[in-house]
């Protein structure tokens, strides 16, 4: 027997309703949690404070929570609270909700906060969200919260403005040094050369030394080697070796940078011999080559084409620990099969092969080529055909 409620569940008319009122009242999205805790009346640390945030699972939460939070009676943000914040907004690329964070702080005005919170907002802005005028225009705003930049923070936009090539940008942000009440130092002047010398203007770099007196400041190896690249990448290396003879009547002492600088630069000039030479005057000096220095000799033999000479000279680097590029081993094994010198392949090779690097299809064809070619006149076979059977 069916039921009166039943009949009227299958009634067309209610059994139409029914589905419209399920079209009609589809569920709304799940609005942001807020933590328990902070419904609680229990007055909060902030340290507590701050596990409430940490705990958060989902960076969008993050804004509603602190509107939350805001409304509680002990309600007292902290340097860092925000910081924390602004972490995790950055971490999900939520840059607007970082410009609403910083916002927020300026209106309240009730957390002091310190030129490392705004060095934090700066690469946060810059290097994790490539929005280097947003880290610019923090910079200039910093008085605005009543804190004023160190130059640690100021040589922090001035790299970014170089690493992004934003040349133009720079020397303005360096002429606010003043208004921002920042004393710049050798850190920033070297950062300066660096960006003069990547856009070309080499010259003005070299008069930057001439503002390190002027500055109280004292330029470093640093100084001298970014403007001896600078120099060796227009092709004026004799200007660069003048540098390093006022470096050096200056009483700055060169390092293995500085003389792996001028060796490039030399060998770029095709005056591989001063190369060598140069890389044998630096262990007299007291400065002792590293990796780069070994292999900037290396090239330099090579391209002369003393080809005995380099074999000689990547063994004493395999002695050292020093292991020589793939480059390098292509090019000798080039020059020594050009100079039928078969007998000294089978070492490169084997150390070729012990450092990882495995010898390309062309490069064996030129070994077996090599080493067949002074007997193919004896072969009954032709000597392409030959070297094709080695191969395969």
């Amino acid at each position: 027997m069916i039921s009166r409620s039943t009949k009227l569940l299958t009634h067309p008319i209610l059994q139409s309703l029914t589905q419209y009122s399920t079209l009609t009242h589809t569920p709304s999205p799940s609005l942001p949690q807020i933590p328990k805790k902070l419904h609680h009346k229990d007055w909060l640390s902030p340290t507590e404070v701050l596990q409430v945030f940490t705990s958060l699972p989902d960076p969008t939460s993050l804004l509603p929570t602190l509107h939350h939070y805001s409304t509680r009676k002990d309600y007292k943000p902290t340097e860092a609270l925000y910081t924390l914040i602004i972490d995790k907004l950055s971490q999900a690329h939520l840059f607007d909700s970082v410009d609403t964070i910083i916002s927020r702080i300026k209106s309240e005005r009730n957390c002091r906060l310190s030129d490392d919170f705004f060095r934090n907002v700066i690469r946060n802005y810059g290097n994790v969200g490539g929005y280097i005028k947003k880290a610019m225009q923090t910079l200039y705003d910093m008085p605005g919260f009543g804190c004023w930049p160190s130059v640690k923070t100021f040589n922090l936009v001035l790299h970014l403005l170089v690493s992004t090539k934003m040349f133009e940008v720079v020397h303005e942000v360096y002429l606010k040094s003043a208004e921002l009440g920042v004393e710049v130092d050798a850190c920033s002047l070297n950062i300066m050369i660096k960006g003069l010398c990547e856009c070309g203007k080499v010259e003005s770099a070299v008069k930057v030394l001439d503002e390190f007196p002027q500055q109280k400041c004292v330029p470093n190896a640093l100084t001298f080697s970014t403007l001896m690249h600078g120099l060796c990448g227009n092709g004026k290396v004799d200007e660069a070796f003048g540098l390093l003879k006022r470096m050096e009547d200056e009483g700055v002492d060169p390092d293995s940078v500085t003389f792996n600088i001028l060796i490039a630069g030399l060998r770029r000039q095709k005056r591989n011999d001063e190369g060598i030479e140069l890389l044998e005057k630096m262990k007299l000096k007291g400065c002792a080559p590293n990796p780069a220095s070994y292999q900037e000799g290396l090239y330099c033999l090579l391209d002369a084409g003393r080809f005995v000479e380099a074999r000689e000279f990547m063994i004493r680097m395999v002695s050292r620990h020093v292991g020589p590029s793939f480059v390098s081993y292509k090019q000798l094994i080039q020059g020594l099969c050009k100079e039928d010198r078969v007998e000294e392949l089978d070492w490169v090779l084997r150390q070729m092969m012990r450092q990882g690097f495995v010898p390309k299809m062309g490069m064996w064809r030129q070994i077996i080529r090599s080493v067949i070619s002074k007997r193919r006149n004896h072969c009954c076979v032709s000597y392409e055909e030959t070297i094709d059977d080695l191969i395969t």
